[in-house]
């Protein structure tokens, strides 16, 4: 799968890195994103990408591989940031469709274990249990990256994360939420967004007749789960519960913390180079890579439709051995479009 993922992620973060510069540093900052992303890709530590040794499987990797103090000190700045940000969207523009009307508004838990000495950590509610650790929240389209995200830790309720997604959206539609997201104060910042937010029709026999304020937006969105329009269009919400599972399901995927992923700030930058893995999962499933191509050989890579072969040609006793590319398939090159390379012959070789 790495070997699949990789030429997308590398040529993507070079392109977009034409446009940054950082004075008064000596690695760049789109080495720290690629070496972060190269960790993740692999779930190993950010150490282990730290290795020269551990890229002898690519010939897209830096120049210069930056060190383990210099991952801590400068990866999670807000220099980089700036860089993490732009890349971002720039794959979310690769998927090539507008926004789709209907969005997703939910959370995940990111758990950690109950013994754990991370001060960032806190309990709060997890999947139907009390769990510790943080949260990712999402809103999330039918791109192959959320619209707009945020981790936070896991007694930060849901409603008040809201309040910084939702206005962050672009366009208009419906936001579909669990009932964690039924506040009057939400269903107006929606509707000032552009959006209809929906949630689960509440309790009791007259939902929405309380003698306290009722945003328009939630009384529509009641009237709305009592018709079958509004019941057919609910039903969408089950996507997100789907787009997490394909987010944690494959090799290299957002699985649970691992023991060196600790502290608000990495757990962040972690789950940023995770959702960057399985976004060019989705762009690689959906054909989408076509268009970065030519930008993957521009970085040094081989093409994928050609392998050097180790048959000499014309090896007489006092002649260098002569090695040509070949097809994939078995059939030389045309003699006038030979890729060759001449090797001194050895001792042995005779």
């Amino acid at each position: 799968m790495e070997r699949e993922l990789w030429p997308l992620l590398y040529s993507t973060v070079r392109e977009v890195a034409r446009g940054f510069s950082q004075k008064y540093v000596q690695i760049p900052g789109w080495a720290l994103i690629v070496t972060m992303l190269w960790a993740a890709l692999h779930d190993r530590p950010v150490s282990w990408a730290c290795k020269a040794a551990n890229w002898a499987n690519t010939c897209l990797h830096p120049r210069r591989v930056p060190s383990a103090p210099t991952m801590s000190r400068r990866v999670h700045g807000e220099a980089v940031a700036l860089l993490w940000r732009a890349v971002e969207q720039r794959l979310r523009d690769l998927t090539g469709t507008p926004p789709a009307l209907a969005a997703f508004l939910d959370g995940k838990p990111l758990t950690v274990s109950g013994v754990s000495k991370d001060p960032d950590a806190r309990y709060g509610h997890g999947a139907g249990i009390n769990a510790k650790g943080y949260k990712l929240h999402t809103v999330w389209s039918n791109l192959a990256l959320p619209e707009t995200w945020e981790v936070t830790p896991l007694n930060i309720s849901e409603k008040v994360v809201a309040r910084h997604l939702i206005p962050q959206l672009a366009g208009g539609g419906y936001l579909l939420a669990d009932g964690n997201y039924d506040a009057n104060p939400l269903f107006d910042l929606a509707g000032a967004c552009g959006y209809q937010m929906v949630t689960p029709l509440p309790r009791g026999e007259k939902p929405g007749s309380g003698h306290h304020y009722q945003s328009p937006h939630r009384l529509r969105s009641i009237a709305l789960m009592q018709c079958s329009f509004g019941k057919k269009l609910y039903r969408l919400r089950t996507t997100i519960e789907r787009t997490y599972g394909n987010v944690t399901s494959f090799g290299g995927g957002l699985a649970p913390l691992p023991a060196w992923v600790r502290r608000s700030h990495r757990v962040r930058t972690w789950v940023w180079a995770k959702l960057f893995v399985n976004a060019a999962r989705v762009l690689h499933n959906k054909g989408l890579t076509s268009s970065l191509k030519n930008v993957v050989y521009r970085w040094g890579s081989r093409p994928a439709a050609r392998r050097f072969i180790f048959s000499p040609v014309g090896t007489a006793d006092n002649s260098p051995a002569i090695y040509r590319w070949e097809q994939n398939e078995g059939k030389a090159l045309s003699p006038g479009r030979d890729e060759r390379i001449v090797i001194p012959r050895r001792r042995h070789d005779r």
